[in-house]
């Protein structure tokens, strides 16, 4: 038997073991399970009973890429819409989600590559010589050369998995990032809105104030007040102007905060004063309890979950020996016109496999620290849904509680704005001293500026509802 075919005798028999060994080869990695978490009937502190009689809830499966949409609409804020629209482009921390997530798509198409054979082409052209009895010779190679190593154990499969994981949590963390900024946007829009308000009231309060000022020093020039009422109005108009200071820094810092999200240099970016649309969305009673599975952190806790699972797979592959063919076919010959002739032909084909046959225990420890890990993310993941379910549940007690002190403090305002009419009627008529004229007017610019604070606070946890929701709603149409 020549030495040729038993060559391609021991590698047919190498292909077969190969392919016994392809064909009972074990997955190493663990089935990998959701895991379970507390699943409420209904929201406790819903407004009504309907909506907590509505549909329960259903087995929390993340579904963070369900397109949202332009949840701040609902605000009825045509600047709001303008600035909202162009966090998508402009906002750096969104840009920098956007390019991790591309980062992690092309990890991915890394690893799914380790499952194909890479193949190589080489060539050389070597002239060697020495000495007098040695003569000067050429030699010439070309040859293509192949290697794989087959995914028996589900190693690569499982890196391929880990990758495809990870990949899930970048876009589960640019859609946080997207969201963040979003929310972060418009609760410094409402907020520098209600500056404005707050300003234009004591701008008007400031203008009453120099009047009732006025008359207090024709009063005091016709020796009918004493001199402490004319200082009591001076030091009630001065304290009423470093309000209006404040407030004036106030706007400036929210309007650079606003200019950064957008992505702008904070000396480059104003916004004029407008009206301030006190515009609060209700939640509609028949929110599906899905919406909150859309909220990106518990998606992202989750794919933590598989990506740690998948960890294990890879640790554990190590118990069993790595695969590895190898194959060439090429060209040796000493000059370059009878390189690809048939005689000149030249070609390799291997199977090696390599074990580990000690390591003092290394190889359990890191499978017993990848099952530890995953432990861990299952943790963290059910937390993250308990803090979920409890983020819903407070900002549904804010929204509905923040509406009842609305009314309240619309009618606190109303009944603090007859006391002053009255008390300053009187004192003109000198039937009141001037400090109780001061505790009215006192009292009425507080419950006026708590009112415009309370509409501002409704829509600011209208804001974090949706947020902690995982984006806006939509209510079906009937």
């Amino acid at each position: 038997m020549s030495l040729h075919t038993t060559t391609l005798r021991l590698t047919s028999m190498a292909l077969a073991v190969l392919a016994a060994l392809l064909a009972s080869g074990c997955a190493v990695t663990p089935v990998y399970h959701t895991a379970s978490t507390p699943q409420p009937a209904a929201y406790k502190e819903a407004a009504s009973t309907a909506e907590k009689t509505a549909a329960g809830w259903t087995e929390a499966v993340p579904a963070d890429m369900l397109e949202r949409g332009p949840w701040w609409q609902l605000f009825a804020d045509p600047v709001l819409d303008q600035l909202a629209a162009s966090i998508e482009v402009s906002n750096q921390n969104v840009a920098a989600a956007a390019a991790n997530y591309a980062q992690a798509r092309a990890l991915v198409q890394q690893q799914r590559a380790s499952l194909f054979p890479s193949v190589s082409l080489t060539a050389s052209d070597t002239r060697s010589g020495g000495g007098d009895k040695t003569p000067t010779a050429n030699q010439y190679r070309a040859s293509i050369g192949a290697s794989w190593e087959p995914d028996i154990w589900g190693k690569l499969g499982a890196g391929v998995d880990n990758a495809q994981a990870s990949l899930q949590i970048s876009a589960a963390e640019l859609a946080a990032a997207r969201l963040s900024s979003q929310g972060e946007l418009a609760t410094n829009y409402f907020s520098l809105r209600q500056t404005d308000a707050q300003k234009a009231l004591l701008d008007a309060t400031v203008e009453g104030y120099a009047r009732v000022l006025q008359i207090t020093k024709n009063r005091f020039d016709a020796g009918l007040a004493a001199r402490s009422d004319l200082l009591q109005a001076e030091t009630q108009l001065a304290n009423a102007r470093i309000d209006q200071l404040t407030l004036t820094r106030q706007r400036a810092t929210l309007e650079h905060a606003i200019a950064v999200l957008l992505g702008k240099a904070a000396s480059d970016f104003s916004l004029p004063a407008a009206e301030w649309k006190v515009v609060v969305p209700d939640v509609p009673a028949g929110v599906p309890s899905t919406l909150l599975q859309r909220r990106p952190d518990i998606a992202a806790a989750e794919r933590r979950v598989a990506a740690a699972n998948a960890q294990i797979g890879i640790a554990r592959s190590a118990y069993f020996p790595s695969l590895n063919l190898t194959g060439s076919y090429g060209y040796a010959a000493a000059s370059s016109a009878g390189l690809f002739n048939a005689s000149n032909n030249l070609w390799s084909l291997g199977l090696s496999a390599a074990q580990t046959l000690f390591d003092a225990g290394a190889t359990k420890a890191r499978v017993a620290g990848a099952e530890a890990q995953r432990d861990a993310a299952i943790a963290q993941y059910r937390q993250s849904v308990l803090a979920a379910f409890a983020d819903v549940e407070n900002q549904l007690a804010a929204t509905r509680v923040l509406a009842q002190q609305q009314d309240l403090r619309k009618a606190a305002s109303a009944a603090a704005d007859q006391v002053e009419a009255q008390m300053l009627n009187r004192y003109r008529a000198g039937q009141v001293s001037y400090s109780e004229v001061v505790t009215a007017q006192n009292t009425a610019l507080t419950a006026r500026r708590a009112l415009v604070q309370a509409q501002a606070d409704r829509q600011t946890t209208a804001i974090a509802l949706i947020q902690s929701l995982g984006g806006g709603w939509h209510v079906p149409a009937p």
